[in-house]
């Protein structure tokens, strides 16, 4: 028993240090939660990681919340869950008590406005990077309905200005007919 909860100390203090320590949003995170839990413990597949993302991004809510729900219940079940949303939670609510009791200092303050604008240089690097690799993962797979999704995907979001809810949607409904189609197909060939 004592085996699972230093697990559950783990997830939890990764998770705490992982949103104290980020700046930028749910994309960050999630590159460094992949670093995390998927090449330093090795508790999550790379393939599942990357499933974890589709799923965030598409289901309601803060993307980081939605991850953590996932990882932490793959990692340790309801508690995991709970732990990880605990985790990752408490620093921002914490780091935002803070900061509205000095609102008007910080907001007006130059140093904390400089620090500000270089976090967003780091913050579109890692971002960067966390689009490299999904697009890297996507290649992986060599299914060219997928390369082409991606593509067309991206056209229509910086092109064309469509809605990222509607592409996500388009994509979704896409996905489905592709998995009933091969699932089909796999059926008819084993009869």
């Amino acid at each position: 028993m004592k085996k699972d909860y230093s697990k559950l100390w783990t997830l939890f203090r990764s998770m705490f240090m992982l949103s104290a320590c980020t700046f930028g949003g749910g994309f960050v995170i999630v590159s460094l939660m992949k670093k995390k839990f998927v090449e330093e413990l090795k508790w999550i597949e790379e393939d599942e990681m990357l499933d974890v993302t589709a799923i965030t991004q598409s289901a309601p809510g803060p993307l980081v919340v939605n991850a953590s729900v996932i990882v932490g219940y793959r990692i340790a079940g309801v508690i995991g869950s709970l732990v990880a949303v605990l985790g990752t939670i408490l620093p921002p609510m914490i780091i935002i008590s803070i900061i509205s009791l000095f609102y008007e200092q910080f907001r007006t303050n130059p140093y904390i406005a400089t620090a500000l604008q270089v976090m967003r240089v780091g913050v579109a690097a890692v971002i960067l990077d966390v689009v490299l690799n999904l697009a890297g993962n996507v290649i992986k797979t060599k299914r060219v309905l997928y390369i082409v999704m991606m593509i067309v995907a991206f056209l229509a979001a910086f092109v064309f200005d469509i809605s990222a809810m509607a592409i996500v949607g388009v994509c979704l409904v896409i996905g489905i007919v592709d998995v009933v189609v091969t699932y089909g197909r796999k059926k008819k060939e084993v009869a």
